[in-house]
């Protein structure tokens, strides 16, 4: 059920609130209100009909006076439409004509629980005192005949308590579910806030991921092309390996490409159909494809067992080897590269790649330092630590530790 098909059953405040945040301007009526105010005009004319009819009763009262009753009887109980816009006018003026009119005091009691409904304690304070002050002042002007001065005014009081009390229930019951209400929109919204920032982390960890797959595939490309550019008279044996592993490279990164669009594309979906993550295991691989490419790179692989490394950590130490094998192809070209990996459960996994200054001159390539600084959030979110600067040879190196749990 939507918000618009029960708000007949709310009244006109709770309404406005639950639609529009409680920026209501003026309030319409709801169905509910109707059937209310259609209620407290009928308790109003019955409780002045049973007064009429007990001044009517007193053959001592004149015609002229119960004519005169009825009509400001009426008319009380006609006002009561008002009572929404106006409460404290018409508490106040019903508490005046109730001094002489006995015929409206169910019309002012029912304003007087109005009152309490729709406006704060403060006004409704003074007029209630006020209520209670002139209460006995209606049995001394006109008194009953069947009922003491004494039991009419204590009726009297207890009846102004009574139905001011009550309306100071109903508006703190409104406020409270108001509060409630606007706690839950709020919660809501705090909650929309948090899917769309893990949303956007989810975004960056997949550009990072972006950045450290496609990054290694075309270096890959751009070695093997250059190989091919500056040496146009290599046998054609080779010319035709390294045409293939160019094609194999473009291959793979068109494949990691469609990966990374289709979860992009359809996030929090399962990963059926997407090719196996990199682990510890398939470090060698890496190693192989990396030496393929011309790098001169030694694989120290110390863990007795890395197929049971836990599947991030393999994955993680996977992306740091894959980076800087990157970033040492770029920035030192020619240049022995070391991946060495010890560690085991309860002790963690330390990978290290270092690689000396170039010998030889090449062509530098600009960095924008992003492959370290998403490596550096990738080991810290994986429980661990990453260290990179350049060494006393004028080399760099990577360094980086895992936890692997006992």
């Amino acid at each position: 059920m939507t918000r618009t098909e029960y708000r007949w059953l709310l009244p006109s405040a709770l309404a406005d609130h639950e639609l529009s945040g409680g920026d209501r301007g003026r309030s319409r009526r709801t169905v509910r209100d109707w059937i209310d105010d259609i209620t407290a005009f009928l308790c109003a004319a019955f409780i002045g009909v049973l007064a009429l009819a007990a001044i009517d009763a007193d053959h001592t009262t004149p015609d002229g006076v119960v004519f005169v009753d009825s009509l400001v009887g009426a008319a009380a109980c006609c006002a009561l439409w008002l009572r929404r816009r106006w409460p404290v006018g018409l508490a106040v003026s019903l508490t005046v004509v109730g001094i002489v009119e006995p015929v409206a005091a169910g019309a002012l009691l029912i304003a007087l629980f109005s009152l309490a409904v729709h406006r704060p304690f403060k006004p409704v304070a003074i007029v209630g005192a006020g209520a209670l002050a002139v209460a006995p002042l209606q049995p001394l002007l006109r008194p009953d005949p069947t009922t003491s001065f004494i039991a009419s005014t204590i009726i009297g009081v207890l009846l102004v308590l009574l139905v001011v009390s009550w309306g100071m229930v109903v508006r703190s019951r409104r406020q409270l579910v108001v509060t409630l209400r606007e706690r839950a929109r709020r919660a809501e919204a705090e909650a929309a806030l948090r899917a769309e920032q893990a949303q956007r982390l989810a975004r960056e960890a997949i550009a990072r991921e972006m950045h450290d797959v496609l990054a290694h595939r075309l270096t890959l490309l751009s070695v093997h092309a250059g190989a091919l550019e500056f040496r146009p008279d290599a046998p054609p044996a080779e010319v035709g390996r390294a045409a293939g592993v160019i094609r194999d490279s473009a291959h793979e990164a068109l494949q990691d490409l469609r990966e990374i669009i289709g979860v992009l594309r359809a996030p929090g979906e399962g990963d059926e159909g997407n090719r196996p993550q990199p682990t510890l295991v398939t470090l060698d691989a890496l190693v192989e494809e990396s030496v393929s490419a011309g790098m001169k790179v030694t694989l120290d692989n110390r863990v007795a067992e890395p197929a049971e490394a836990p599947a991030a950590t393999g994955r993680t130490v996977y992306r740091i080897a894959q980076e800087a094998l990157t970033n040492a192809r770029k920035h030192a070209p020619g240049a022995p590269v070391t991946v060495a990996v010890t560690g085991g459960p309860g002790d963690g996994l330390t990978i290290e790649v270092r690689n000396p200054a170039p010998t030889e001159p090449f062509e530098r390539v600009p960095g924008s330092g992003q492959g370290l600084i998403g490596l550096t959030e990738r080991a810290t979110l994986a429980g661990g630590g990453l260290e990179h600067g350049p060494g006393p040879d004028g080399g760099f190196g990577v360094r980086a530790w895992l936890p692997w749990p006992a």
